[in-house]
C-alpha cells in the first residue's frame, strides 16, 4: 500500500500541478446534435470558485459541445431563480467554498448557499437539466449539500482501484462500465466500450438512479485531512458498489452526477507533456461519453 500511495501521489499530483489545454484535440463527431449555434443553451458555472471554467481547464469540454451545435456560455452569477431564465443545461464542475481556494484542508464547507441549493433543485424538478461534477477532496465537501438535495451522498476522499496504478479503466466486460442508454448512445457509432478516469471520488446513489461507472470490490477511498497528503495511517474505506458516474430523473428534469472531472478535459500535463483527459491513451471513448450525457440531459436520448 505504501508503494502504491507514493505512485498515486507522483502520477496524479505532478500532472495536476501543470496543465494546459491540448490544442490538437479535435475528435470526430459523426452525427452532430445540431447545426452550428442552433442547439440548446449550456451554461458552465463560474461563480463558485470553480476549478474548471469555460476558458480554462474546461475549454476542450466547451469546444466539443460547441462543435456538436450547442450554445455554451459561462455563468458568473449566483444561482438564484433569475439565473435560470435562459438555461437549458447547467454544468457545475469542481466548485469550492472561498475557504478552500488556496487551502485544501478540512473543513470543506459547501460552495452553495441554502437558497441556491433550493433554487437549483426547484429548477431541475420543473424541467431543468443539471450536470454536477465534483472530483476528489476537497470538491465533494463543497458539493455534497447540493448532491444530497437529489439523493446522492458524496465521499470527501480519493477513490481508486487498489489493484491498479492510480488511474482507472472502466469497461463493459467486468461491469464497471454499465450497459445502458448512456453508454449505447443514439447509434452504433456512439457506443462507449471503455472509460478512463484520473483519480476522483466515490459516491452513493439513490435507488432510482442509474449507475454508469460502477466501483467493484477492488475500489477503496483514501480520506486524508489535506489533499494529496497520504500517509500509512490515512483512513480508508471500501467503496465497493458505489459509483463514480450516475444519472437520475428528478421531477420533470434530469441530473447527471460525476465524481471525476479530468476525464472530460483534454490537457497536456507536467514536464513529460502527458496527455490527461479525453486526449489520453486508452481514453478513446471519453469524449463520446460526454456527448451522450449531454444528449440525455437534452432529451435527445430517452
Amino acid at each position: 500500500m505504501k508503494k502504491f500511495i507514493g505512485l498515486l501521489c507522483f502520477i496524479t499530483y505532478a500532472s495536476f500541478a501543470q496543465q494546459i489545454g491540448d490544442p490538437e484535440f479535435d475528435p470526430p463527431i459523426f452525427n452532430p446534435a445540431y447545426q452550428p449555434g442552433q442547439g440548446s443553451k449550456i451554461y458552465i458555472d463560474e461563480a463558485h470558485n470553480n476549478f474548471h471554467t469555460m476558458y480554462g481547464r474546461y475549454k476542450p469540454f466547451a469546444d466539443l459541445l460547441i462543435k456538436d451545435g450547442y450554445v455554451v456560455k459561462p455563468s458568473k452569477d449566483s444561482l438564484l431563480k433569475k439565473s435560470f431564465e435562459d438555461v437549458d443545461i447547467l454544468v457545475i464542475s469542481n466548485a469550492l467554498n472561498s475557504r478552500n481556494t488556496q487551502d485544501w484542508t478540512f473543513p470543506t464547507p459547501s460552495a452553495f448557499s441554502d437558497d441556491e441549493i433550493s433554487n437549483i433543485a426547484e429548477w431541475v424538478e420543473s424541467g431543468g437539466s443539471l450536470f454536477l461534477i465534483a472530483d476528489h477532496m476537497p470538491f465533494p465537501g463543497a458539493a455534497n449539500d447540493l448532491a444530497k438535495a437529489f439523493g446522492f451522498e458524496m465521499n470527501n476522499g480519493f477513490a481508486f482501484d487498489s489493484t491498479g496504478t492510480g488511474t482507472q479503466l472502466f469497461v463493459r466486460e467486468d461491469g464497471t462500465l454499465r450497459d445502458n442508454f448512456i453508454t449505447d448512445g443514439r447509434t452504433e457509432q456512439e457506443k462507449v466500450d471503455s472509460i478512463y478516469s484520473f483519480t476522483g471520488q466515490a459516491f452513493q446513489i439513490p435507488e432510482d438512479a442509474i449507475p454508469v461507472l460502477f466501483l467493484n470490490e477492488n475500489f477503496v477511498s483514501l480520506m486524508p485531512d489535506t489533499a494529496w497528503n497520504f500517509k500509512d495511517d490515512t483512513p480508508q474505506i471500501s467503496v465497493s458498489g458505489w459509483s463514480q458516474g450516475a444519472i437520475k430523473e428528478f421531477g420533470k428534469g434530469k441530473i447527471a452526477v460525476w465524481g471525476e472531472a479530468a476525464m472530460f478535459s483534454a490537457q497536456i500535463a507536467g514536464e513529460q507533456k502527458a496527455k490527461v483527459g479525453m486526449n489520453a491513451p486508452k481514453a478513446n471513448f471519453n469524449y463520446q461519453l460526454l456527448l451522450n450525457i449531454i444528449h440525455w440531459l437534452d432529451n435527445l436520448i430517452e
